[in-house]
């Protein structure tokens, strides 16, 4: 039996950057898991689109695809332009069956992802007790992914950093969550001598970018999540997940509604 399609779709971007990094993400998971069929797919700015890359996968005998989310939390592109985009392919393509796979987020493996960028970026295990970290995402009004931030510093806090903080680039960040610089600050205010911003953050791009800016009073700032082998596992795991719930499910319906 034919493995499903692995479809990653993007948001996209402007940023030439962004796209570049979302296919080092996607070469890399070719790489892990050979003869896995693996396409790419936006949202917007860049190409392919994903109506016409399931119109190119059902055009060329491809029965079951898989389509797995570049996001970390469950905000509005998850819960409604994704599902939007794949109910009208449903519609357009009857033949082709597509399923959504979970976003990313939370994962163990996220966490060691962005420990890996900030082991590149100079921070040593003896640093964290003497070291303040700031958790920097994109930002999101959805409460859902503003709660999965907020745990995930709480997590990093037992993690032997002596101090935490989630930070949201967006300009419309929610009442408790500074911007970047402002994180920076208070970690300063509070007497820490050294700070490190961690952006929590697949791709560069302009909220990226702000990032960046905000922490130019920090000692480190680490890499965006990119390729990471880390983020690559993840992948095939939301996938072999969505795969093993559709088998799942099959299973469980009578024969006649499988046929």
């Amino acid at each position: 039996m034919t493995a499903p399609v692995l479809l990653v779709i993007a948001h996209g971007s402007r940023d030439p950057r962004h796209a570049a990094t979302v296919h080092a993400l996607t070469a890399r998971v070719r790489s892990l898991r050979p003869g896995l069929r693996v396409e790419t797919g936006f949202l917007d700015f860049n190409a392919p689109s994903v109506p016409r890359v399931l119109e190119r996968l059902a055009a060329g005998a491809a029965e079951d695809v898989i389509a797995l989310p570049l996001l970390l939390t469950r905000a509005f592109h998850a819960k409604s332009d994704i599902p939007t985009v794949l109910r009208g392919a449903r519609t357009g393509l009857p033949r082709l069956r597509v399923r959504q796979a979970e976003v990313l987020g939370p994962s163990p493996l996220l966490n060691s992802a962005l420990e890996r960028r900030l082991r590149e970026a100079g921070i040593r295990p003896g640093d964290r007790s003497s070291t303040g970290l700031v958790l920097a995402s994109a930002g999101s009004t959805d409460p859902e992914a503003i709660a999965v931030i907020a745990e995930i510093a709480r997590e990093l806090r037992h993690t032997g950093w002596c101090s935490v903080r989630p930070a949201f680039a967006s300009a419309t960040s929610p009442a408790g969550f500074p911007r970047t610089e402002d994180a920076v600050r208070a970690l300063r205010a509070e007497g820490v001598r050294r700070v490190a911003v961690a952006p929590y953050v697949i791709a560069p791009g302009r909220l990226p970018d702000r990032i960046a800016e905000g922490a130019a009073g920090a000692d480190v700032l680490a890499d965006v999540l990119g390729p990471a082998p880390e983020l690559a596992r993840l992948l095939l795991t939301r996938y072999d997940e969505a795969r093993s719930d559709g088998a799942r499910g099959a299973a469980a319906r009578p024969a006649a509604l499988t046929a």
